[in-house]
């Protein structure tokens, strides 16, 4: 037996208990570096830590659009909706304006129809009555016009204007410019032509 077996042999357990103590800080390193994952390589670790942090702060992003396109998605749904109910609504008012604008157009062309009537049966009967009818009825249609806002323009001895005016014919006469004929009246509203008067037209030369 060797002496070294002997000291083995003789070691107290005291002995024993201070070795251990003594590997112990050894293992708690090891222990400590493999619970802290930025001890054993500092740099990788750091780099991959802020890619999956900026990763996750675009997830975010995208999840935040995602909502926000949802979002715009269900207005727009909902404005599309609105949209084809208002236009709905704007065709049946435009088809009811129109349907009373006939309604009263007919109206006012009622006392036409009346003053017609009563000449065709005053002329049928004696033909000479015929003529004051029908200018009856004439004076009754301009006065509707004028009630719509419409003015009659181009009369003879009234000076030409071409805004008003269209010239079928010039012949020779005393002054320039002067309307000595109407084929056609014509009718303005305010500043809008609604029909030129066709008419001759006088030039002393």
């Amino acid at each position: 037996m060797t002496n070294d077996d002997k000291k083995t042999i003789n070691a107290q357990p005291g002995d024993l208990d201070t070795e251990a103590q003594d590997a112990t800080p050894d293992v708690q390193d090891e222990i400590d570096e493999l619970e802290d994952g930025t001890d054993g390589m500092p740099d990788l670790d750091e780099g991959m830590f802020a890619q999956v942090q900026e990763m996750m702060e675009k997830l975010g992003k995208v999840d935040e659009l995602e909502r926000e396109n949802a979002e715009l998605k269900g207005k727009l749904g909902r404005l599309a909706a609105d949209f084809d109910n208002y236009r709905r609504r704007t065709q049946q008012d435009v088809q009811d304006a129109q349907g009373q604008g006939v309604a009263k157009a007919a109206e006012a062309l009622m006392p036409v129809y009346d003053d017609l009537d009563r000449a065709v049966t005053m002329g049928s009967g004696d033909p000479a009555k015929l003529i004051p009818g029908v200018q009856a009825v004439q004076a009754t249609v301009l006065r509707i016009f004028a009630n719509l806002g419409l003015e009659a323009t181009g009369q003879e001895g009234e000076a030409f204007d071409p805004q008003w005016h269209e010239a079928l014919q010039v012949i020779p006469g005393e002054q320039d410019d002067v309307i000595v004929q109407v084929y056609q009246r014509g009718f303005r509203m305010g500043d809008r032509l609604v029909r030129p008067a066709r008419v001759v037209v006088s030039k002393t030369s």
